[in-house]
This record gives C-alpha cells, structure tokens and sequence, in this order.
C-alpha cells in the first residue's frame, strides 16, 4: 500500500503541470491560436515566481503565503508575456508557429541572462514550505486521504479547481462559445456582432496565464532551484492536449496517464517487480516519450482540431 500511494503521488506531481498547460494551449488553440510557446511561457512564469521566492527567502524559509504571491507573480509574468504572441498572431498576421517559437527561444536565455545578473548565477535557489498539511478527515480515507489530502502541494489544489473551472467556462459560458466559434468559424462570430479580434486576445492571454501557473507548478515538487528550463514539458502538455482532443475533460485523463508513465520513470528503481525484470535503467526514461509518438501516430488521424485554427482573420478579407 505504501509503495501505491508514493507511485499515486508522484504520478500527481508530474500530471499537474502538464494538465494545466494542456488547458493553456487548449484556450489558444480553441479561439483559432496556434500556440506552441507555452514551453517558453512557462518558464518565463516559474522564472517570475522562483526569482520572487529567492529574494523573499534571503532571511529564511517562506511559507503558504509568499507562495500565494508567487503564484500571481506567474500567472501575471505568463500573461504578460504570451500578450507578444497574441500582438504578432492577431494584430500582425504573423506565422504563428514561428511566434510561438520565438518565445521559446528568448524565454531561456532571457531567464539566465537576468538571474546571473541580479544574483551572481543562472540557478535561482528557494527554499520553503510549499505543501498544505493534513486536511482532517479527507487524509485519512485510505489511498486516497495520503495522495490528494496529506501534504499536496498547493499549486495542485489550484490547477485541479480550474481544470474543473475551464471545462465550465467552455461549454456553460456565453464566452466559451464565443471562444469556440471564433475557433470553427470566425466569420460566423463576426457576423453575430462579436469581435474575433478580442476573443482570440482573451484566449491566448488565457493561455499564457495558466502556462505562467504551470511552469511554477512544474518547479516546486522537482527541484529547489530554478535552472531556465521546463525538460520539454510545454511540448509533452501539447501531446497532452492533442490525445485529449482539445477537450477538458479527455485532456484530464490524459494527463494522468501519461503523469503515471512519468512517475513509473522516476520510480521503477523502488517497485520490486520492474525491478527484477532485468530491464535497463533508459527503458524506463523514454518510455513516456516513446508512448507518446507511438499514440499520437495512431490517433491523430481522428483528431479533430479547431477548424480555424492557425488561419489569420482579417475583418476586412471576406
């Protein structure tokens, strides 16, 4: 029992942030933005949020709090920074894809450049307490009382609130409808008085402020020192986002699913039985890679994209 909730957790752990930035690109993608800067967006937002905690931590640990404040210091940097990809793929009819890529770029070498300018070096260290206690009751149901309710991080509770969030906004809103059909048929949105422009805005600034969220979350449970990258997990949450067919609730499973080959990764060492099937210590490693272009080879025939998506609109080509 033991060994299943330390797999159930870490399998937590790493479906979180790939969860949350699979619903990021999901709002781009769904207003009609190609959006695969979220890699860079992320880390420009784990970059906000760490460099915050380093400095509020010079005198000693922090706790929940500065946690709360480095979280909207994410979300904020992440919003900020995809309004650049929105200028360019909206307002400028540039490619998107090259927008996209273009974040990813500088986000890296933008995140060494000022840590090694403010603090000496690229690594940006933090130290506190970032998990929410034992919730009485709730962590002691068996199995699940260890894993979701005894020492979760706090980012976990956020992103799993508005995983539940966004599948609301997107069918039970008149935004969320707005949002899609300017993902589907944008002439038809504009012909109803709404404005694609401002739609296609609003889901990219959506998506960078969850990426933004996501590069944090990425962060904290892995490592006590931020190093100006997210190891890929942006395009893996792409992957994400495509075996979910751009749909809240599939891209849930997804995440999990492809958290738990993730934490078999990492974990295989400490489960006997993988253990003594002999298999090499890289099997394991790429197998999470290796599962996701072998499913997305075979699913995404049936993939079903927002029909707009990627294609300039101009209000004034008809």
């Amino acid at each position: 029992m033991n060994l299943l909730v330390f797999v159930l957790q870490q399998m937590l752990s790493f479906s979180v942030p790939l969860l949350i930035v699979a619903l990021a690109a999901m709002f781009s993608e769904r207003s009609g933005v190609i959006n695969i800067g979220v890699e860079g967006i992320m880390v420009f937002g784990a970059f906000a949020g760490t460099l915050y905690l380093h400095f509020v931590g010079e005198s000693g640990p922090v706790g929940l709090g500065a946690l709360v404040v480095a979280i909207l210091i994410s979300i904020a940097a992440g919003t900020l920074f995809s309004a650049f990809h929105a200028f360019a793929s909206i307002n400028m009819f540039a490619d998107q894809t090259i927008s996209g890529t273009a974040l990813n770029m500088f986000a890296g070498a933008f995140a060494i450049f000022v840590a090694r300018s403010l603090i000496g070096i690229q690594q940006i260290s933090f130290m506190g307490e970032f998990t929410v206690g034992k919730i009485p009751l709730l962590g002691d149901i068996p199995l699940i009382g260890p894993v979701l309710f005894n020492g979760v991080y706090l980012t976990t509770y956020v992103v799993l609130i508005l995983w539940a969030v966004s599948a609301i906004v997107l069918y039970k809103t008149s935004f969320g409808l707005r949002l899609r059909s300017a993902g589907e048929f944008p002439q038809a949105t504009d012909a109803a008085g709404v404005s694609v422009s401002k739609i296609r805005w609003a889901g990219v600034l959506i998506s960078g402020a969850l990426s933004g969220l996501g590069g944090l979350a990425y962060i904290l449970p892995v490592t006590t020192e931020f190093n100006g990258t997210v190891a890929g997990y942006g395009f893996l949450a792409i992957a994400v986002l495509i075996f979910g067919q751009w749909r809240p609730l599939l891209i849930g499973f997804s995440a999990f699913f492809f958290g738990l080959l993730k934490a078999l990764s990492a974990t295989y060492s400490g489960i006997p039985f993988l253990v003594n099937l002999g298999i090499p210590q890289v099997f394991y490693q790429i197998l999470p890679y290796v599962i996701t272009v072998i499913l997305l080879a075979f699913t995404s025939r049936k993939s079903r994209a927002p029909a707009a998506e990627g294609v300039p609109f101009d209000k004034g080509m008809r």
